[in-house]
């Protein structure tokens, strides 16, 4: 039975649409069409009840189609009835059947005039009114649809690699947001068939009156009177037969694509909106205040006004019993005193701020939370900057600290604290305050750079400022020593999942550079240790497709560690020199004497890493020139490069990164060709002072 069911279902469609082309090209009679003309206004409000019962927009996924069959419907009786009026029109007001009669002769009264002028009215509420702003709306959403596509799978991608959804479950809601992605690009489509319905109305109507009114008395030797008197009669019945059924499409489409996901049909969830009794209050007040005014209807107004005061106090009543019901709670099972969970010792945060119970008021909303903004802020910053999503900060009171202390925590590790005068304004002098200044407070040192300060009273800012102070309060000292701290250790900010992230946008515009490393030759963990190793270099991943496609020709050659991040260093060498300065800038350039260079190579090697090690005195000797050479070139020169060969860069790397970090060390391979140098310093080849020598001889021995 159901297979026969299921064949009879799978023909209707194609024998429907056969009936729609028959209708528009075979005769039929009058009867029929008036079986026709009724099945089109039962279906179109069939499509308007379905409209307004579905909860969300996907429930009535197929009204795109619905609708453009239910066009295809109308036009095609549109064209039939024309015909019959045409043909049989001179015969009275029965040629196109009763339908059309009924329309011609009981709404408008037989007169064609007022006919015409209500079926402009209609004309105009559906083609200007419902149709524009359905067909505006279906618009916005298809393009607000298609943006958040991609951010919407990528969740779901992150909600299945956390374990929170089934791989059925993920299938389920990516298949749910492609439909919802066709449907409202559908939807924009297929309002342009209600637009276009309305105009061939439109077109159809003046080919009857011209036609008919022609016909009439050429063909059939009517008077004029008597050819408008019933040819267009009967246009206008017939366009209004079919202008009402397109109106209540009209609705329909309007409705859906106006729908809010909910669980409630729509009048339920009109009803549940306006059931608020603070609503009708007003109402029955402005409506009562209007019925008072001697010129107006008291006899409407009045009455109104007390309907609405009475559903006020209905809703208002309705409301208090509500409030009155007692909801039995179960009691909580009983806690064991003896039971601990992983949550009670263990902090999933990995930047977290502890703040002294003085400093609480910074991160209080009910004093505008200041902290809270700024740190926000110092995370949308350094994620611009490192180029993948700083994991969230975590704001907590410690009983630990002092009232006016507060640490940063990374990882659990304490990586920088400091005590703070939350009432005062630190003045900090960057070098410009007046050297005979008479600015009074407490001296201290700014955390995140060290520079000397003081900590003032507020109401001298102004002062401070005129002496050349820079002036910052207690939020965004806070603010400025996270970003100083976290941005020195990028690499311990990024995890596999930031990595993921990464990967997983990059694939949505360039999938193939994603397929030639990953996940083969180079896993999640292989890539994220490449990213932490390039961030500590000081490369930043905010642009990842030239660091991936790099990958993908180092990969060619080795999947080493040490042997990658140098062939994806040689790749970026012009990206790593622009930072420091222009392609047509001369870039100052520091090198190592090459038997010092050798020494270096060749001297002890760290058995784990196999890189070498700089003996201490020998490292003092040239972090302590290169820091010279740096202090002597001023704040606003262009730091200097020191360039060494691939075997002794990472050990100068790490040497400098602390004696002096605005040097940056490159290889040779890593300089661009084209790239003007110009050699400011040999380390090693100029003489040095005498207990410099008195260590030479364990240099040579190590």
């Amino acid at each position: 039975m159901l297979k026969r069911f299921g064949s009879v279902s799978t023909l209707a469609l194609p024998a429907g649409i056969l009936t729609l082309i028959v209708l528009m090209v075979v005769p039929i009679p009058s009867v029929l069409l008036d079986v026709f003309f009724v099945l089109n206004i039962a279906l179109s409000v069939a499509i308007l009840m379905a409209a307004m019962n579905a909860e969300k927009p996907l429930d009535f996924s197929s009204f795109p189609s619905v609708l453009l069959f239910a066009t295809l419907l109308r036009l095609s009786l549109n064209v039939a009835s024309t015909r019959v009026v045409l043909v049989n029109g001179h015969t009275g007001g029965a040629a196109a059947g009763h339908v059309i009669e009924s329309f011609g002769e009981f709404l408008i009264g037989g007169n064609f005039a007022v006919g015409l002028f209500v079926f402009m009215i209609l004309m105009i509420i559906n083609l200007v009114v419902v149709t524009k702003g359905a067909g505006r709306v279906s618009e916005v959403s298809a393009r607000f649809t298609l943006d958040a596509l991609p951010g919407k799978q990528m969740a779901i991608d992150a909600d299945l690699a956390a374990g929170l959804l089934t791989a059925e479950e993920a299938k389920a809601r990516r298949r749910e947001v492609a439909t919802e992605a066709d449907f409202y690009g559908s939807m924009d489509g297929s309002s342009k068939f209600v637009k276009g319905d309305a105009v061939a109305a439109l077109l159809i109507l003046g080919v009857n009156i011209i036609a008919g009114f022609a016909l009439g008395m050429i063909s059939h030797g009517l008077s004029a009177g008597d050819a408008a008197q019933k040819y267009i009669t009967l246009a206008v019945g017939d366009a209004l037969v079919a202008q009402v059924p397109s109106l209540l499409l009209s609705i329909a489409a309007a409705v859906i694509v106006t729908r809010v996901s909910d669980s409630r049909d729509l009048a339920g969830q009109i009803g549940g909106q306006f059931a608020d009794p603070r609503t009708w209050l007003p109402v029955a007040v402005i409506l009562g205040a209007i019925g008072m005014i001697p010129a107006m209807p008291q006899t409407i107004f009045l009455p109104a006004a007390g309907l609405a005061g009475w559903l006020w106090w209905s809703l208002k009543q309705r409301a208090e019993r509500l409030k009155k019901v007692v909801v039995v709670e179960e009691e909580p099972p009983a806690v064991d005193p003896g039971r601990i969970t992983l949550e009670e010792v263990s902090d999933h945060t990995l930047v977290t701020i502890e703040l002294g119970y003085g400093l609480v008021h910074l991160v209080d909303e009910k004093r505008g939370a200041p902290l809270v903004a700024r740190l926000t802020g110092v995370r949308k910053q350094l994620s611009q900057a490192f180029g993948f999503v700083v994991p969230q900060f975590r704001v907590r009171d410690s009983l630990e600290l002092a009232p006016g202390e507060y640490r940063i925590l990374l990882g659990g590790v304490n990586v920088g604290s400091a005590v703070l005068r939350p009432e005062r304004i630190l003045a900090i002098d960057a070098g410009e305050a007046r050297e005979n200044h008479d600015l009074i407070g407490e001296p201290t040192r700014d955390p995140s750079f060290g520079c000397p300060a003081l900590w003032i009273d507020p109401t001298k800012r102004d002062q401070a400022i005129a002496e050349g102070f820079l002036t910052v309060d207690a939020g965004t000292v806070v603010a400025t020593h996270l970003n100083q701290l976290l941005g020195e250790r990028p690499q311990m900010l990024l995890g596999p999942d930031e990595v993921r992230a990464i990967l997983d946008s990059v694939r949505e515009r360039a999938s193939g550079l994603v397929e030639t490393i990953h996940p083969n030759p180079l896993s999640l963990g292989m890539i994220t240790r490449l990213f932490h190793a390039l961030l500590e270099d000081g490369v930043s991943i905010a642009h990842p497709v030239p660091i991936l496609r790099a990958l993908g020709q180092g990969v060619l050659q080795s999947t080493d560690h040490d042997r990658l991040i140098d062939l994806v260093r040689a790749e970026l060498g012009p990206q790593i020199v622009g930072r420091v300065c222009a392609p047509h800038e001369r870039l100052p350039v520091l090198t190592l004497e090459g038997g010092l260079e050798n020494m270096i190579v060749g001297g002890m090697h760290d058995p784990t890493t196999g890189q070498p090690v700089i003996e201490p005195d020998l490292a003092r000797a040239i972090g302590e020139r290169v820091a010279d050479i740096v202090a002597e070139r001023g704040p606003g020169a262009v730091p200097p490069v020191l360039v060494v060969q691939p075997r002794a860069r990472r050990a100068l790397s790490a040497l400098l990164r602390m004696r002096a970090p605005t040097c940056t060390v490159i290889s040779i391979s890593e300089l661009p060709p084209t790239q003007p140098i110009e050699v400011i310093s040999v380390i090693g080849g100029e003489p040095q002072p005498a207990p410099a020598l008195g260590h030479q001889p364990e240099v040579l021995a190590a």
